[in-house]
């Protein structure tokens, strides 16, 4: 893809502010990585290997009874006797001693004979957001290399897996939030600065009245009736959000809609849509990109303080709040309020170095040298 003149002399200004540019190379990399969450922390293997067939269960349900167990529910594959079972090709003798059967057969020999045997290619973190461990003592455990490098919260869930699926559903949520929060406010804004007249004034009411609803209150009640559920707090946040944009999009649209080019364009029969959209809206990206920061960082201090009280996500989700919320009532386990806090301060230092430069980057009189 070719860049145009414009955009190639936006590209370098961004390049050239290296703290925007090295910014959008590490969050890249964490978001790319939580991208495959399901690879890197999972309480199901990768790939199995069974009696010389391969196998993904991290995509494909497969009962006990596929790998000669006796219950038809999806096997458990962290327990020693589906292990067994697997590694062993399927032999009765895992139901007797599977500690014992488990580890010959992982040698390729049971009992003296011969086995096909089988393999398991787990995950780094062997562990998914809800996973419940089994690690000893009293929860919320403290991190150990062996099992745990951040700890478990107070349900014994493993904090590093719940960080990384916490991470990639923070970064969903703002970008679903922000996209549709934006395009709405700049089409809003345009409309209004762009008119004038009754339009604006009527407009200007109703974002008075919409303004001054209690949104939290809305939140709760809603979810009192309908429960709680990821899709209802994206439409509840964009229902809230929309406006953040309109105030700074009209004044941009008021202040060009007299200009000379706005003008000549309308005695040309250009209609005011291609007007709006095409000319005066590249004029006004400026002010409204540097509006973009303070609309990712609120969305997803909206989601943790959402989380934080209650009102977020299921319980059964990854939240970043939820654990933030854990580290408050459980003052004991330092891991928990640090986790939370470096993850937070990581993720939105990064999102707004970044869209520091992408302001920057389309703002004519800015360069770098």
């Amino acid at each position: 893809m070719i860049l145009s003149p414009l955009n190639q002399r936006r590209w370098r200004n961004f390049t050239r502010n290296r703290r925007a540019y090295w910014s959008l190379i590490i969050f890249s990399v964490l978001f790319g990585l939580s991208l495959f969450a399901e690879f890197i922390a999972n309480d199901k293997p990768i790939l199995v290997s069974y009696r010389g067939e391969l196998r993904m269960p991290i995509f494909q349900f497969y009962p006990e009874t596929a790998f000669g167990g006796d219950f038809k529910t999806e096997a458990i594959y962290r327990d020693i006797e589906v292990k067994c079972l697997i590694v062993s090709g399927g032999l009765d003798a895992c139901w007797d001693d599977p500690q014992g059967v488990y580890e010959q057969a992982q040698t390729g020999m049971v009992d003296g004979e011969t086995i096909e045997k089988g393999w398991m290619l787990w995950p780094p973190i062997p562990y998914k957001f809800n996973t419940i461990s089994d690690v000893q003592g009293v929860a919320p455990a403290p991190p150990n290399w062996d099992n745990h490098i951040l700890g478990t919260d107070d349900t014994k869930r493993d904090v590093l897996a719940r960080v990384i699926y916490g991470f990639r559903l923070s970064i969903y949520f703002t970008i679903m939030v922000t996209v549709a929060t934006s395009l709405l406010g700049i089409l809003a804004g345009a409309v209004q600065g762009y008119f004038g007249g009754w339009t604006d004034l009527l407009f200007q009411r109703f974002l008075e009245i919409w303004g001054s609803t209690p949104s939290l209150y809305v939140i709760i009640i809603l979810f009192a009736i309908l429960g709680r559920s990821f899709w209802l707090l994206v439409f509840i946040t964009i229902l809230f959000g929309w406006p953040a944009l309109v105030g700074v999009v009209r004044a941009e649209f008021l202040r060009a809609r007299n200009f000379e080019y706005v003008r000549a364009a309308r005695a040309l029969g250009v209609s005011n849509w291609v007007i709006m959209f095409r000319h005066m809206l590249p004029n006004a990206m400026v002010a409204t990109v540097t509006m973009l920061p303070f609309i990712i960082t609120g969305t997803i201090g909206t989601l943790a303080s959402l989380d934080f009280l209650g009102f977020g996500l299921p319980s059964s989700a990854p939240s970043l709040g939820e654990l933030t919320l854990q580290a408050k009532q459980n003052l004991q386990a330092p891991w928990l309020g640090f986790t939370a806090f470096f993850t937070y301060a990581i993720m939105l230092s990064l999102l707004v170095f970044v869209f520091e430069g992408v302001r920057d980057a389309f703002d004519p009189r800015k360069t770098f040298q």
